[in-house]
């Protein structure tokens, strides 16, 4: 088996993230995976940016009674994902699988040296599997393909009625969500949103190339890598990508200012004009974990968001503060404890840092 804490991969010592190996698609013209209210389940992980970003979709889209999730244990060890364990006593303790996240959203504290990491509070920690009661995510991968030898990510898109894997590339799960067949399904009470409208399509995939491979992907080879010349040339890249974006989003925000004025352009504040879009929501995971982790974690402490990049900053606040499908999808103890106590080759004693207090400033 994979050893799941392994991931500089390469004779340079730099980081190569795997592909994704199950790339199908639900639409009403496909001949398996057609949508249908409860049919989908999420599997993910509140730590991973990757799987933060299909749990955001699926509540701006009005999908979390649709489609449901399962959230794996914070903590990875050598065999990948876990859930917690089932207990017919306990399961009345954990949220509806149809909320927002399935447990709760705000930090607990900002100490963390009294949770082990085999803590199994319900609803705290993460969930059961609520559709089999498996232990692991790597029992779902085996379950669709017996021979199936890779990585165990998240997320996962499952389908219950053939009990299969749909997708497990985030991109294309948020797409999915996206693509309005489950629109007739949808909450009615969410305002309707499209995040990728045709007239901004090629824009919005533009800024997703340079964001993915540079920030996004982009700490991960920072903090991977297995070399002094590799680092260096990560990181470097990934606080010119930053300045990038704060170039980006300073003319936005002069532009808000002068039609809406001082006040209200924070809210009017979005990567492309001024409508939120899914380059907001695939960057966004990326910078709430910046301050709280990478600086330190991933060494990418050239400068923190908060005071080297004013605008990408209030970008930040405005979508945690004003949108609660940012805000309750991010939980911060998940992220904290995830990266500190499960990349022993980075951390080997495991110790969370308390900073930064608080973790993410007020508008």
């Amino acid at each position: 088996m994979t050893d799941a804490t392994k991931w500089a991969n390469a004779e340079d010592g730099s980081f190569k993230r795997q592909v994704s190996s199950f790339r199908d698609t639900i639409s009403p013209s496909h001949s398996v995976f057609k949508p249908a209210k409860g049919r989908y389940w999420l599997y993910v992980s509140l730590a991973c940016p990757w799987a933060h970003r299909t749990l955001i979709t699926r509540a701006l889209k009005g999908l979390t009674s649709v489609i449901g999730v399962s959230i794996v244990h914070w903590h990875m060890d050598t065999k990948g994902w876990r859930f917690l364990p089932y207990d017919e006593s306990t399961k009345g303790e954990y949220k509806s699988p149809y909320s927002y996240s399935g447990v709760p959203s705000k930090a607990q504290s900002n100490a963390t040296g009294g949770i082990a990491n085999d803590s199994a509070r319900p609803g705290v920690d993460g969930t059961i599997d609520h559709n089999y009661h498996y232990k692991r995510i790597s029992e779902l991968y085996y379950k669709a393909d017996p021979e199936y030898s890779a990585r165990f990510t998240v997320p996962v898109l499952w389908d219950l009625e053939t009990q299969t894997i749909v997708n497990n590339e985030s991109s294309e799960i948020i797409r999915i969500l996206n693509s309005g067949v489950f629109d007739e399904f949808a909450d009615p009470n969410v305002e309707p949103v499209d995040l990728v409208p045709s007239e901004l399509e090629s824009q919005i995939d533009e800024i997703n190339g340079w964001v993915y491979d540079n920030v996004n992907n982009g700490v991960y080879k920072s903090g991977f890598a297995e070399s002094q010349q590799t680092y260096e040339k990560e990181v470097t890249s990934v606080f010119q990508h930053l300045q990038k974006l704060e170039d980006i989003l300073k003319v936005n925000y002069e532009s808000a200012v002068r039609k809406y004025g001082e006040k209200d352009a924070v809210s009017k504040l979005f990567l492309l004009k001024e409508q939120l879009t899914e380059a907001d929501v695939r960057l966004y995971p990326t910078i709430v974990r910046f301050d709280p982790v990478y600086v330190q974690h991933f060494k990418c402490n050239l400068s923190t968001v908060r005071t080297g990049f004013k605008h990408l900053d209030l970008w930040l606040r405005n979508l945690y503060w004003n949108f609660d499908a940012f805000q309750q999808t991010t939980n911060f103890d998940h992220i904290k404890l995830h990266y500190t106590r499960s990349h022993p080759r980075i951390n080997p004693l495991g110790i969370t840092p308390l900073g930064p207090d608080p973790v993410i400033l007020p508008l």
